[in-house]
């Protein structure tokens, strides 16, 4: 019993950690959502906190399921209800990776304009489905995090960078993804770092 309110008390101060870090990281970026879709994002956060949750149906020791595989399941779903919820994880994953492990991009081929881009689309859709089902509410937050989900995941990385200091290579790697994603939040880091990407031979990077 002492064991478990333990870990039900734990949980609780998690989501009010990613509550308040959640909401004052929107202030901060100046994004603007509706309350549901604000605790959508809270509750994604403290789900994929627990690595069971993130690595669903993924064989012990495996790496994350592609998204481009998590798109042909939903695609070949027997039912719309499994489409659907297949569609979900992929928009929910999309938006804590690229959210939370950005700086993960870099060595890697697929980068996070490809996490941005799938997430956004299946969210769409299941806005799209949600709204001929008649569920009003569900298909406001999902066509929200389908509109919004580059400063949405300008505010987690906030939220996940919060005590980091960037090196030299991490201020280039800001400029690669404000050039492919056009990231309101890597071009204000950038300048408070000393380089203005919009104006050549004022502090900007070389190409």
């Amino acid at each position: 019993m002492g064991e478990s309110a333990q870990k039900v008390m734990a949980v609780a101060n998690l989501r009010e950690f990613f509550r308040d870090s959640v909401h004052g990281a929107l202030e901060k970026q100046h994004v603007s959502v509706e309350a549901q879709t604000e605790q959508y994002v809270v509750n994604l956060l403290t789900l994929f906190s627990r690595s069971e949750a993130l690595f669903a149906d993924t064989p012990p020791g495996a790496p994350l399921k592609p998204l481009a595989f998590m798109l042909r399941d939903a695609l070949d779903a027997p039912t719309p209800a499994a489409r659907n919820h297949m569609l979900q994880r992929l928009g929910d994953v999309s938006l804590f990776i690229a959210g939370f492990f950005a700086r993960g991009f870099a060595a890697k081929l697929i980068d996070i304009d490809y996490h941005i881009a799938m997430g956004g689309r299946a969210y769409g859709t299941l806005a799209d489905a949600s709204a001929r089902r008649g569920g009003r509410t569900l298909a406001q937050v999902f066509a929200e995090l389908a509109q919004k989900f580059q400063p949405l995941v300008d505010a987690l990385n906030e939220v996940s960078e919060t005590s980091y200091t960037h090196s030299d290579r991490d201020i280039l790697r800001l400029y690669e993804v404000w050039l492919k994603t056009g990231s309101a939040r890597c071009h204000g880091l950038l300048k408070r770092l000393g380089v203005d990407p919009t104006h050549p031979g004022r502090g900007a990077l070389a190409h």
